[in-house]
């Protein structure tokens, strides 16, 4: 009974801070917001958060709050598409790694090499099936693959460094291990 009771208590804890996460990344895409570049929208908080998510509550919850913010955006007219291929594949390699590989907090860096996956899917498979038109070339680069890569890293590196310091902030103030997530 009383085993039950502490899973029900987690499982509740786990919900409440998932919630909490959704909300302040559908928040901050509206304060201070995304930027326009090409046809995605970068936005390191979605990587931030992905950090903090994957480090806190593992894959599977990480990847889920990646697509509430990431369909919530695209709702609000904050995000495209793209947030989705481009935010849950980071959110899963911080979660995996950190909680199946190695516990340390420099797992928050793990999260572009996510979003560069999530780039590759979004090339390949998502801007050809909304017939997204052929991107212009981007600093001497022509490829669609390349072009989607430098995009998305130059939302994911930023906000994986944010992640990072915001968890050794959390961890440094205690607040992590009075959540008991």
């Amino acid at each position: 009974m009383r085993a039950n009771t502490a899973r029900r208590k987690n499982t509740t804890r786990r919900i409440v801070f998932s919630s909490l996460m959704i909300a302040l990344g559908v928040t901050l895409s509206v304060f201070p917001g995304s930027v326009p570049v090409g046809p995605t929208r970068v936005f390191p908080f979605q990587h931030m958060i992905n950090a903090l998510a994957g480090i806190l509550l593992g894959p599977a919850y990480a990847a889920f709050i990646a697509l509430a913010i990431g369909m919530l955006r695209i709702g609000f007219g904050t995000g495209t598409i793209f947030a989705i291929a481009g935010g849950v594949p980071g959110a899963i390699v911080v979660g995996l790694v950190y909680h199946y590989v190695i516990k340390k907090d420099e797992v928050a860096l793990t999260e572009p090499f996510g979003t560069a996956a999530g780039a590759l899917i979004s090339a390949l498979l998502v801007a050809p099936t909304i017939g997204a038109a052929q991107l212009p070339t981007f600093l001497g680069v022509t490829a669609q693959w390349e072009l989607f890569t430098i995009f998305f890293l130059m939302s994911s590196i930023p906000g994986a460094v944010l992640g990072y310091i915001l968890v050794k902030a959390l961890r440094r103030g205690g607040v992590i291990d009075r959540l008991r997530l």
